[in-house]
């Protein structure tokens, strides 16, 4: 059996990040010297490791008393279905808790889970981006 342990650390390796992110397919694994930046910058960061593997995380954001927002939630696949996502979304709502709002942007595959969390899809709003900056 797995033993997952939860860490509130901003201090990560280049290629733990660099591994995670790209475990899921996610480009931002492509540059990790930047994930290492902004974990020192997100007001919340709690990981999970399987001993010294680095195998899920959850980073939020806050305006100090209303709103928190969710902007990486991830866990290696290799690791997914064993309760970390709801864990780590569990440790976020813990510590936000007197705060009026949590929001997180959920890919259509993910909206389950997150209702599963509690969290409730909007009706009259939608996520808008601009991604390619730097092309």
């Amino acid at each position: 059996m797995v033993e997952i342990i939860y860490k509130e650390i901003h201090e990560f390796k280049r290629k733990d990040l660099k591994d995670l992110f790209l475990s899921v397919e996610w480009s931002s694994g492509h540059f990790p010297e930047k994930l290492q930046i902004a974990m020192k910058n997100f007001e919340t960061v709690i990981s999970a490791w399987d001993g010294e593997k680095l195998v899920g995380m959850i980073c939020a954001m806050d305006d100090g008393i209303m709103t928190a927002y969710v902007h990486y939630l991830l866990v290696n696949p290799e690791y997914q279905d064993m309760g970390i996502g709801k864990h780590l979304v569990d440790e976020v709502k813990d510590i936000y808790n007197d705060y009026l709002r949590i929001v997180v942007i959920g890919y259509d595959e993910e909206i389950g889970f997150y209702e599963s969390c509690g969290f409730e899809k909007a009706d009259d709003a939608s996520p808008l981006f601009i991604t390619d900056l730097w092309t």
